[in-house]
């Protein structure tokens, strides 16, 4: 004869999580699935025609929350990949200073600072006044090239150059032979050599389209550029 009045396996497990749920009420706010399965069993005991206000706002305060959280996410990832960037470009520079001679220092932009940067080309043009038409060199790291040529790059058929900025762009056909390789985007770092001296210009190509883009920051490449102008007229001094 089965006893009426001993608990149910059920209940005792009822009991169990009642008595948790007592001891502790902050797991029940702090389970987003849980707090929207009570509201809306609140909501449908009230009835169609019974806006319970309190539900609404949970839900105006959950959506203001998803919309924090995502902000902190995007915060946090241009955080670590500035920081990965900024290591990156302290690794090219401790590069660029480890050549002993010029040689070593054109060797060392296809060898070393290009895979450091992840470009696929990586070209330093000079302008000289003894060559009337030199060809570009598809394997050399350094182009010398007639006077006049590096602001042709630079405006790329427009007609006002665009000064000593840095430019992020699509590849432009005018620096396809510099590049001696098909390329998607380019970075252009104007390089000022200081008076009496010709401009420079470190063009730096990638297979990727969006490696390079006008919406992207220049502070690591600017920073970078201006270290490689120190190392350049350190070489050209000697």
């Amino acid at each position: 004869m089965t006893d009426a009045a001993a608990p149910r396996e059920d209940d005792e497990l009822d009991d169990a999580i009642r008595g948790r749920l007592l001891a502790d009420p902050a797991l029940i706010l702090h389970d987003r699935d849980l707090m929207r399965a009570l509201v809306a069993a609140r909501e449908a005991e009230l009835g169609a025609n019974v806006i319970d206000i309190r539900g609404r706002a949970m839900e105006a305060l959950e959506s203001r929350l998803d919309r924090l959280e995502a902000a902190h996410e995007t915060v946090i990832s241009a955080a670590y990949e500035n920081q990965s960037g900024t290591q990156t470009i302290h690794r090219a520079i401790i590069a660029l200073l480890e050549p002993v001679d010029f040689a070593g220092f054109l060797d060392m932009l296809n060898v070393e600072v290009a895979p450091i940067l992840r470009v696929d080309t990586l070209r330093l043009v000079m302008e000289t006044a003894n060559v009337a038409d030199p060809q570009p060199d598809p394997n050399g790291a350094l182009q010398m090239m007639p006077a006049g040529t590096v602001a042709q790059l630079i405006s790329a058929g427009r007609r006002a150059p665009r000064g000593a900025d840095i430019i992020l762009r699509k590849a432009a056909s005018e620096t396809l032979a510099i590049h001696g390789e098909p390329v998607a985007s380019e970075a252009l770092l104007p390089i000022d050599l200081g008076p009496n001296r010709h401009p420079a210009l470190l063009l730096m190509g990638s297979a990727e389209p969006g490696r390079f883009t006008p919406a992207q920051g220049t502070d690591l490449l600017r920073f970078f550029g201006q270290v490689f102008r120190l190392v350049l007229l350190g070489w050209l001094r000697e």
